[in-house]
């Protein structure tokens, strides 16, 4: 950490622990969240969100592939994330990092363990041929909170694709598609942050800097939670966890009637 990002981060600490936050909102307020569909001609399904100045772009592809031995009836999904130099100048070229890593594993489960899409409908001809969907993840502007950022737009984009149409040889037809993806639910995650033992949502970067712990929660329309994911060194309560999925259930609404109006 840089000594700038230190200050910020001291700064960002102290403030919430006086019981307010340097941009003014409340600890449970995001800041504004806008989304922007088809931005990819090249995409089966492509989207922008913003979160305040945090930026996220995804595209989905779907390719004809052999299924696996264990499911031959049944497609897939694969959740790829590249945290771009772009970003942030803590971001660097190469393999992925720890944290992209992280990131894309918890996105892909809050929609695979959500039963969202049925893996059965992605069968193109049993045992030899099924959909397998790539949700690739693209970070352009890093303010802060990720993790929710990716997570919304990975389902938009999913929700936007459309199957491209094959010939008889299982190739793809250039240019041609078929109906949108059904989704049986709409999973969205909400991660909570804890900074001077307060929980504050969607935090700043110099925030997540001033954090030692971090609580995801993955909610579908139906409030079914699918997915969990803990990290940093600090823990959470039997209290500050039931709290936080109560949170969630309210949040995640209110983000669906941005995203999905």
């Amino acid at each position: 950490m840089s000594i700038l990002m230190e200050l910020q981060a001291d700064a960002a600490a102290k403030a919430i622990r006086e019981g307010k936050r340097l941009d003014g909102r409340k600890f449970d307020e995001y800041r504004k969240i806008s989304v922007e569909t088809d931005i990819s001609k090249n995409a089966d399904g492509s989207c922008r969100v913003k979160i305040g100045e945090t930026e996220v772009v995804c595209g989905t592809k779907c390719l004809p592939v052999e299924p696996y031995p264990d499911t031959p009836n049944e497609g897939s999904i694969s959740v790829g994330l590249e945290m771009l130099p772009i970003a942030s100048p803590e971001f660097e070229t190469g393999p992925p990092q720890p944290r992209s890593i992280e990131m894309a594993r918890v996105v892909d489960r809050g929609i695979r363990e959500s039963h969202a899409l049925d893996f059965s409908k992605l069968s193109i001809k049993d045992g030899e041929k099924v959909w397998s969907i790539f949700i690739d993840l693209y970070t352009i502007n890093d303010s802060g909170n990720f993790f929710d950022a990716c997570s919304l737009a990975a389902l938009k984009a999913l929700s936007e694709t459309r199957l491209p149409k094959l010939d008889d040889k299982f190739q793809l037809v250039k240019g041609e598609y078929g109906k949108k993806l059904e989704l049986a639910r709409l999973p969205l995650e909400i991660t909570f942050y804890k900074v001077a033992d307060k929980i504050i949502l969607d935090p700043t970067v110099a925030e997540e800097e001033a954090s030692n712990a971090r609580f995801t929660v993955a909610v579908t329309d139906d409030e079914y939670l699918s997915a969990f994911q803990k990290g940093g060194a600090g823990s959470f309560s039997a209290a500050e966890i039931h709290q936080c999925i109560e949170t969630a259930l309210k949040k995640t609404k209110e983000m669906r009637k941005i995203a999905f109006k």
